[in-house]
C-alpha cells in the first residue's frame, strides 16, 4: 500500500469491528483461513420475510402443480421428511398443512445481494457457490476482526441486522472441512420437531480428522449415487472407511482422477483457494411443464423463450459465451442432452435460439418431452451491460410509464434445413451480427422500462409466464 494511502472501511465492518466481545465456539481459530456461509432455509425465510404469516408454519417454496418440484422446506416441512428436489405432490401429501410458495427470483437475488455486502466488507476473497452460499478466506482479516471465530459469529450477526436471516458458518482450514463444519452448524430435525444449530462450528487442526472421518461418504462433494455405490462394494462407507483404503483401490473403484482426489481429501488434504467473485461457468434455464409437450410449434416456442432468458441474463452480467447445450427429458425421465461450439462468442437471444432449435432438432421428440433445457458455457466477460430488470430508458422515471401493453415479435428462425445469415445450415448463425446486437439493447430497454413480460419472442408469447417464475414446474 502506498505510503499515506487511506483504507476505506465500510459502515458495516466499523460495527463488526467495534462488537468484538468473547463468543462461543472453540479454541482460538486465528490460523483458520476458511470460511462457509450457508443461509438457513433461505428461499423459506426470504418468503416469510415478504409475509410474516407464514411463521411458524410448514412452508414449501417450489412448483405447486402437478409436476413441481420442491425448491426449499421449511424446517417444520422437513420433520414431515420434505426436502428440496422432491416432488411438490409427494410434499403435500406428506405434509397436508404445509404452505406452498411459488416466486420469482427477485426477492431471493436482492437478499442474496444485500448478504454479498456483508461478505465484502470483511474481505475481498469472496467465492459465492450460489445465492445462498459462499466461501470466505479471512486470513488478512484478523488484525481488524479477530480470530475467524469471532469473524464467523459477527458475520452471522451483520447478515441478520442486514437481511434479517439465519445463516450457518463453518470455520477450518480448508474448503472441504468448512462446508461439513456449516452444515454441522445448521438446525436439527427431531421428530418432536426442529430444534436452533450452533451457529457456527470451528474445526480445528487437532481435531479435523475425527470430525471428517465420522461423516458418511456421500458428504465428501463429488461422491454421487454412482461414486457412492462403488464405493460401497469396497467397503467405504464412511470417510474413516475411505482413508483406510489404498489409493490404488480408490483408483480401481472410481478411476485415476476421481480415486486421487478422494484419497486426498479423506486425509484432510485440499488445496483449492477461494477464488473471488470470477465468471460463472455456464448460464441456463429449464422448465419441467405440466403435461407432456410434443407439439413441434410449441415446443420450437419453449426453446425460443428459455433462449431469450439466458440471453437476457448473459448480458445483465456483461458476458458471453461460445457453447449452447440444450437438454430434454422424456416421460420416461431418460435424459438426452446436445452441444455446438460456435466459433465467436455471443450474447444474443436470436443466435442462441438458432442454435438451440437446432440442437433440439436432433433429438427424438416425437414421444413428448417433460423439461426442457437450454444453457451457455465457455463464458467470457464482455463489455458491461445495463441490467434488465429495473433500468429505465435514458433514466427515466418508471413509475411515471404508461400502462404498458404485450408486445411480440418474431426471432426469423429459419426452416429446418436452411441456415440464418452468417450461419451454417447444421447449427444456423457463428455469432451475433449487428442487427442481433441492436434488437437485444431494444429488448433491455423496452423491459427495463415496462418490466419483463411486457415483450416476447413470437410464439414464445403464447404461453404464459417467463422462465424464472416456473423454474420448479407448475
Amino acid at each position: 500500500m502506498p505510503e499515506g494511502e487511506l483504507v476505506q472501511i465500510s459502515p458495516i465492518a466499523q460495527s463488526m469491528s467495534r462488537a468484538r466481545h468473547d463468543l462461543p465456539g472453540g479454541s482460538d481459530s486465528d490460523e483458520l483461513p476458511i470460511l462457509h456461509v450457508d443461509m438457513d432455509a433461505f428461499y423459506v425465510e426470504v418468503e416469510r420475510n415478504r409475509d410474516p404469516s407464514l411463521n411458524r408454519r410448514p412452508v414449501i417454496v417450489g412448483g405447486s402443480g402437478r409436476r413441481g418440484v420442491v425448491a426449499s422446506a421449511s424446517y417444520e416441512a422437513r420433520v414431515s421428511g420434505v426436502h428440496a428436489a422432491m416432488p411438490t405432490a409427494q410434499a403435500r401429501r406428506l405434509c397436508p398443512t404445509a404452505v406452498v410458495v411459488t416466486s420469482d427470483f427477485s426477492g431471493y437475488i436482492e437478499a442474496s445481494s444485500a448478504i454479498a455486502e456483508v461478505f465484502e466488507s470483511i474481505t475481498p476473497h469472496v467465492e459465492p457457490i450460489a445465492l445462498d452460499e459462499a466461501f470466505l478466506d479471512v486470513s488478512g482479516a484478523h488484525r481488524l476482526f479477530g480470530t475467524s471465530r469471532e469473524i464467523a459469529w459477527l458475520l452471522r450477526d451483520a447478515v441478520r441486522e442486514a437481511v434479517g436471516l439465519d445463516c450457518s458458518v463453518g470455520v477450518a482450514s480448508n474448503k472441504t472441512l468448512a462446508k461439513l463444519a456449516s452444515v454441522a452448524a445448521k438446525p436439527t430435525v427431531r421428530s418432536t420437531g426442529p430444534e436452533p444449530g450452533l451457529g457456527v462450528r470451528v474445526v480445528g487442526v487437532a481435531e479435523q480428522l475425527d470430525f471428517l472421518w465420522a461423516h458418511r461418504v456421500e458428504a465428501l462433494w463429488g461422491v454421487g449415487p454412482v461414486t457412492l455405490r462403488r464405493l460401497n462394494e469396497i467397503d467405504a462407507f464412511t470417510v474413516g472407511d475411505l482413508a483406510d483404503k489404498s489409493v490404488e483401490q480408490l483408483v480401481a473403484a472410481v478411476g485415476a482422477a476421481h480415486g486421487a482426489h478422494l484419497a486426498a481429501l479423506a486425509q484432510g488434504i485440499d488445496d483449492r483457494p477461494v477464488h473471488p467473485g470470477g465468471i460463472p461457468r455456464s448460464v441456463s434455464h429449464e422448465e419441467t411443464f405440466e403435461t407432456d409437450l410434443d407439439d413441434p410449434d410449441l415446443i420450437r416456442g419453449e426453446t425460443v423463450r428459455l433462449a431469450d432468458a439466458v440471453a437476457s441474463r448473459l448480458r445483465a452480467n456483461g458476458l458471453s459465451g461460445q457453447t449452447v447445450t440444450v437438454k430434454i427429458r422424456h416421460p420416461d425421465f431418460a435424459m438426452q442432452t446436445r452441444a455446438h461450439t460456435l466459433p465467436e462468442p455471443f450474447q444474443t437471444g436470436r443466435t442462441l435460439a438458432h442454435v438451440a432449435h437446432r440442437l433440439v432438432g436432433t433429438l427424438d421428440t416425437s414421444g413428448g418431452i417433460r423439461l426442457l433445457g437450454v444453457g451457455v458455457s465457455n463464458l467470457s466477460e464482455t463489455a458491461s451491460a445495463e441490467s434488465v430488470a429495473g433500468v429505465g430508458l435514458r433514466g427515466e422515471n418508471l413509475a411515471e410509464s404508461p400502462e404498458p401493453c404485450q408486445l411480440a415479435f418474431d426471432l426469423g428462425l429459419p426452416p429446418d434445413g436452411e441456415s440464418g445469415p452468417g450461419g451454417d445450415a447444421h447449427h444456423g448463425p457463428t455469432g451475433d451480427s449487428e442487427l442481433d446486437r441492436k434488437l437485444a439493447e431494444a429488448l433491455d430497454a423496452i423491459r427495463g422500462r415496462f418490466g419483463r413480460a411486457v415483450i416476447a419472442h413470437g410464439s414464445a408469447a403464447l404461453r404464459d409466464g417467463v422462465p424464472g417464475e416456473r423454474r420448479w414446474g407448475r
